[in-house]
């Protein structure tokens, strides 16, 4: 009987470890059924805004869409308003991860954006010009690097973006900076006629994806293309006249001109109310869509922009007053 007892004894700790954790589980599910002392500002919190005017197709709806995984998301540095993003394009795993990744797994942030820096230098500007009343609208806004630099500064922005695996981690960003009352995003890439349009996306880089087949496999020569049917809208289609905006992002792999067009009567406002644009002016990627920077700067000086600055393989344009 001793050595019995001998052989049964190790099973003490285990009864002692099970124990310990059944009284952990209770104190974890009594502390969080009691309600806060301290509640958070209900800006932390993220909502679901119900003063939405009525648009001509309905907002994407995040509450419905699939969660997006595995979900990889990390704080941008360097900005003076910090923000998350989720990313889509992985890299190949396990063998050679985004670089994001990298950083990620020693403890570092996400690389800064060049366009998240850029969004808040401009609208840092308008707020300290009292200029703080008005819509940013992000066309081509990927996986939110613009929407979300300018959300986090308390900005309302209208996103524009077909590609669906995008729109899961725009989702997974609005979540996690809780400006659900802030970002309105729509399933749609923009142009100057409503209707569909064949759209290509490049596995593997969705940030490359484009209406433009030669212009999504630009850079990516190898990478594999799927071809998919997307909606297009015109912005002023959405936009009402009455609906102040101060900026219009746009990075759409070559089709920039036919967003534009598509947004003649929001660029036709007098210069007070004329929104500042900032919009990708890659040559090449233009020609593979049939346009050119010539023809967009013709364009946007027929509708008053008469002052365009380059800055990097962006153009900054403005009505001087």
């Amino acid at each position: 009987m001793a050595n019995a007892w001998k052989k049964e004894k190790p099973m003490r700790p285990l009864l002692l470890l099970f124990s310990v954790t059944l009284v952990l589980i209770f104190i974890f599910f009594f502390l969080a059924s009691r309600p806060s002392s301290n509640p958070s500002p209900p800006g932390l919190h993220p909502t679901i805004r119900t003063d939405l005017p009525i648009y001509p197709i309905p907002p994407f709806n995040c509450e419905e869409c699939p969660q997006s995984h595995p979900v990889i998301a990390n704080v941008v540095e360097g900005l003076s308003y910090p923000f998350i993003y989720s990313l889509a394009d992985l890299g190949s795993l396990p063998e050679k991860p985004h670089k994001d990744i990298v950083r990620f797994l020693k403890g570092k942030p996400f690389r800064r954006p060049d366009i998240s820096a850029t969004i808040q230098g401009v609208l840092e500007k308008f707020k300290g010009e009292g200029r703080d009343n008005g819509l940013v609208v992000d066309v081509g806004a990927n996986v939110g690097m613009a929407s979300f630099a300018a959300a986090v500064m308390g900005f309302q922005v209208l996103a524009f973006e077909p590609v669906f695996e995008n729109l899961q981690r725009i989702c997974d960003g609005i979540y996690l900076n809780r400006v659900g009352d802030l970002v309105t995003v729509f399933e749609a890439a923009a142009s100057d006629h409503p209707g569909n349009i064949t759209f290509h996306k490049l596995v593997g880089r969705m940030d490359n994806s484009a209406i433009s087949a030669a212009g999504a496999k630009l850079a990516f020569k190898n990478k594999e293309e799927v071809a998919v049917q997307v909606r297009t809208i015109r912005l002023d289609d959405v936009i009402p006249d009455s609906e102040p905006v101060l900026l219009l992002k746009i990075d759409v792999q070559g089709w920039e001109y036919h967003v534009l067009k598509g947004a003649s009567r929001l660029l036709s406002r007098k210069a007070s109310e004329a929104p500042y644009i900032i919009y990708e002016e890659d040559e090449r990627l233009l020609q593979a869509s049939n346009s050119s920077t010539k023809e967009i700067r013709n364009f946007l000086r027929g509708v008053g922009y008469n002052h365009c600055t380059q800055l990097g393989t962006d153009a900054h344009c403005t009505k001087l007053g």
